[in-house]
């Protein structure tokens, strides 16, 4: 008796990455193609307000409740240690650089990113499976220009904006959580930490957070649009997509700072 065939296998590893690759190369020409139309008139003013209000505003509430709380604990930490060699007056130039060059940016990337990358792939890959996208097509408009650039570039001003509330919020929770901890008061909190800290560490923040928008508006805008398999294909590329963006922050974290360091 002949032995019955196994069941079709996964694709290879091979296969994987060939796979991987094309869609890095899409995600490129895609990223000119936005750029492209986005500095040719007629520029949607008013589709770039409406999505700054609704990716921005409605995503601040997150932002400031994960920055005040990271300001309590870096300054609950900070304290403790530096407490054990005496030099606890100083907890506030360490939380300030803290907070500045590293932690507001990418805890806010991470946490309000997975809203919005979700979100943005949510609500366009809904519109490819109902073919509303094909649609637009039909019609003689520009999918790029009218769904994916207000997009993009809302996420572009979003996220540095948001770094700075999240800077500014993390640094009152530090220092209010030190005050009552430690007896620091906030004129010796605030002083140490404006002694220390320079322009280069708020702007290397700003920076990231602008990276981190960019990353997460083009690939929260590409998984949407190359949604396929219906209402299950949204699902996936909704969890694809903030998987994508949190190991893109964090990879890409490494390199800003590694470039921004001498500041």
């Amino acid at each position: 008796m002949r032995p019955e065939p196994h069941a079709a296998s996964g694709p290879t590893l091979k296969e994987r990455l060939t796979e991987r690759m094309e869609s890095l190369g899409a995600l490129s020409v895609m990223t000119g193609q936005v750029f492209s139309r986005a500095v040719r008139p007629p520029y949607d003013v008013a589709g770039l307000i409406y999505q700054t209000e609704s990716l921005g505003v409605r995503s601040m509430p997150i932002a400031l409740l994960t920055a005040t709380f990271a300001g309590l604990v870096i300054s609950l930490q900070f304290g403790y240690f530096l407490a054990r060699f005496g030099v606890q007056y100083t907890v506030g130039r360490v939380v300030i650089l803290t907070l500045f060059r590293e932690l507001a940016p990418v805890l806010t990337a991470l946490t309000v990113g997975a809203r919005i990358g979700s979100g943005i792939a949510a609500e366009l890959g809904s519109m490819t499976v109902t073919e509303q996208v094909d649609a637009i097509r039909a019609l003689g408009a520009d999918p790029l220009r009218k769904l994916v650039v207000p997009r993009v570039f809302a996420c572009l001003i979003v996220m540095p904006v948001l770094t700075v509330f999240s800077d500014v919020v993390g640094l009152i929770g530090g220092a209010l959580v030190v005050r009552s901890q430690y007896g620091i008061s906030l004129d010796q909190f605030f002083q140490g930490a404006m002694d220390a800290v320079l322009m280069g560490d708020f702007v290397s923040g700003v920076i990231k957070g602008a990276v981190f928008g960019l990353i997460i508006g083009l690939v929260g805008c590409f998984k949407g649009l190359a949604v396929e398999g219906g209402t299950e294909g949204v699902g996936r590329a909704t969890t694809q997509t903030v998987a994508i963006t949190s190991v893109s922050v964090c990879l890409s974290d490494f390199f800003i700072t590694k470039i921004t360091l001498y500041f």
